[in-house]
C-alpha cells in the first residue's frame, strides 16, 4: 500500500477498542530499487513506550515493548499505525502478559508477512549506556552535500586493513510524508581498507535533508558503504530518538554474527 494512504500526518482519533486492522504495512521492495541492490540481513528493533492494557480485574498494566522485525520481511509497519494499534489495546483485558504477547506477535507478523517478536520489559528496565567506538563528530570534512552522496566516500591514503567501530550523533533525516526531522546516532562496524574518516562523516551529514524512513536510510548507508569499499565486515546500526512514543533502531549487517545481542539504549532516546 502507498504510504500516502496511511494515517501519517493526518488528524486521527485514538481508538478505545482492539483494532488490528489499523496496522499499515509498507512494502520494502520499491525503496530498495532506488539504491544499490544488496542482500538485506539484520533487523529493525522498536521500543514501544506507550504500552498499556487491563488485567482481568480491570486494573491498568504497563510495560515497555521491544519489537524485532527481520530485515528480510516483505513489509515494514508504518509507525503511526503501530502507535494507534498499541493504543487500541489500552482498554482490552488480558489474562496474562503471555496472552498479550501472543496476540501482538500474531497481528504484527501478519502485517509484516514475517515472524515478529515482542519482548515485554519492566517500565524501569532499560539502562542507558555510552556509545562505543570512535566518534567522528569533531572532524571537519572538506566537502559537504545536502543529500545522500556516495561519491563523498573515499579511502584513506593508508590502505592498511583495519577493524573498528565508528559512531556519529549527527545523523538527521526527514519523514518522507510529514517532513518532520528524525534524529539519531549511527554506528558503523567496519573491517576493510582504512576509510578517510572525514569523508565518512561528510556522507553521514549528507542525509540531513533527505526524505526517508529510518529503515530506508540505514539500508542506503549500508549499500553505499558496501559498494564503495567492499569490506570484509560491515554493520550499520542507527539508534533514532523517540517520536510518538516509539523509537526505531534498524541494523543491517554483512553477516548475522555482527547483529548485537540487543539494541543499545542511548541518553538521547
Amino acid at each position: 500500500m502507498s504510504v500516502e494512504k496511511s494515517l501519517l500526518g493526518k488528524d486521527t482519533q485514538y481508538p478505545t477498542h482492539y483494532q488490528p486492522e489499523i496496522l499499515f504495512p509498507i512494502e520494502r521492495a520499491p525503496s530498495r530499487e532506488t539504491y544499490a541492490q544488496i542482500e538485506q540481513q539484520g533487523c529493525d528493533w522498536w521500543h514501544v513506550f506507550e504500552l498499556s492494557w487491563l488485567n482481568m480485574s480491570g486494573i491498568p498494566q504497563v510495560a515497555i515493548g521491544r519489537l524485532c522485525l527481520p530485515a528480510n520481511s516483505p513489509y515494514l509497519i508504518e509507525s503511526k499505525s503501530l502507535k494507534l494499534y498499541f493504543n487500541s489495546l489500552n482498554f482490552t483485558q488480558f489474562e496474562s502478559k503471555d496472552a498479550l504477547k501472543t496476540l501482538v506477535e500474531k497481528d504484527l507478523s501478519e502485517a509484516a508477512k514475517a515472524s515478529v517478536t515482542l519482548t515485554l520489559l519492566d517500565a524501569n528496565h532499560l539502562e542507558v549506556v555510552q556509545p562505543q567506538g570512535q566518534c567522528l563528530d569533531k572532524l571537519e570534512p572538506k566537502q559537504l552535500s545536502s543529500h545522500p552522496n556516495a561519491s563523498l566516500l573515499q579511502l584513506s591514503d593508508d590502505r592498511s586493513i583495519i577493524e573498528t567501530q565508528y559512531y556519529s550523533n549527527l545523523l538527521r533525516s526527514n519523514c518522507p510524508v510529514t517532513g518532520q526531522p528524525d534524529w539519531g546516532t549511527v554506528f558503523i562496524h567496519y573491517k576493510g581498507q582504512k576509510i578517510c574518516e572525514e569523508s565518512l562523516l561528510a556522507y553521514i551529514i549528507s542525509f540531513r535533508e533527505h526524505n526517508g524512513f529510518h529503515e530506508q536510510c540505514v539500508e542506503q548507508m549500508y549499500a553505499d558503504l558496501y559498494h564503495s569499499f567492499k569490506p570484509e565486515k560491515l554493520m550499520v546500526y542507527a539508534a533514532y530518538t523517540r517520536r510518538g512514543g516509539l523509537d526505531i533502531n534498524p541494523c543491517r549487517v554483512s553477516d548475522p554474527s555482527l547483529i548485537p545481542t540487543q539494541p543499545v539504549r542511548l541518553a538521547r532516546q
